[in-house]
């Protein structure tokens, strides 16, 4: 009888478990992901005549950085870009520091300056999905971004004056604009390699 109790008991908490594993299982792959497997990847190769899948360019993370320089002279301003950067990313912000003093602008090294996320995986697909199709058609008189903000090592960086085009904000609950910068790190060897990869993935480059 105890036998027949705890077997039973044992397949209840089997039947517990396997929902969780179901819910897991089933999570799909971001749709800017796929797409890049599937059709950006090969097309990449072709381009570039690349005999390594390995070698094809790919994104490896993006960083999204929120300076508030006014949080020198009050801690308190940075609380709502921290917030902000949080509803935006889907992911919590890591408040950075002055790395050194400079009286000029009266920061004091250590001192809290900003906000900044870094999204890899999942998350970073489905950010750049949001940015070249959500956010970006938001901003007045858009006409694409510049061609000439790349680093020289596949980097591009994107400078965005206004945290409202971005629908996860509230008008309402906004005390001012805040400017960002966006980091898209790539594995590409060239700035034209990376450049390829942002266009077949959406990135509306000016023509």
């Amino acid at each position: 009888m105890a036998k027949d109790k705890k077997e039973k008991k044992g397949g209840q908490q089997e039947e517990q478990k396997a929902p969780a594993v179901a819910r897991h299982s089933a999570k799909e792959t971001p749709r800017l992901k796929a797409r890049f497997q599937k059709e950006v990847a090969p097309t990449l190769m072709k381009e570039f005549d690349l005999k390594n899948p390995m070698a094809v360019p790919h994104l490896h993370k993006i960083v999204v950085n929120m300076g508030v320089g006014e949080a020198t002279q009050n801690a308190k301003i940075l609380d709502p870009a921290v917030n902000e950067l949080g509803q935006i990313t889907g992911q919590k912000p890591v408040v950075t520091r002055a790395k050194k003093s400079i009286a000029a602008f009266k920061v004091r090294e250590g001192q809290a300056i900003g906000a900044m996320v870094t999204l890899r995986g999942d998350r970073m697909y489905e950010f750049f999905d949001r940015l070249v199709n959500v956010v970006l058609p938001r901003v007045r008189d858009f006409k694409g971004v510049s061609t000439k903000s790349f680093d020289g090592r596949g980097n591009y960086t994107l400078g965005l004056h206004d945290q409202l085009i971005f629908p996860e904000i509230d008008y309402a609950k906004v005390d001012k604009q805040k400017g960002m910068n966006v980091t898209i790190v790539t594995t590409a060897r060239s700035d034209d390699q990376s450049r390829a990869l942002l266009r077949h993935l959406g990135m509306p480059f000016r023509a």
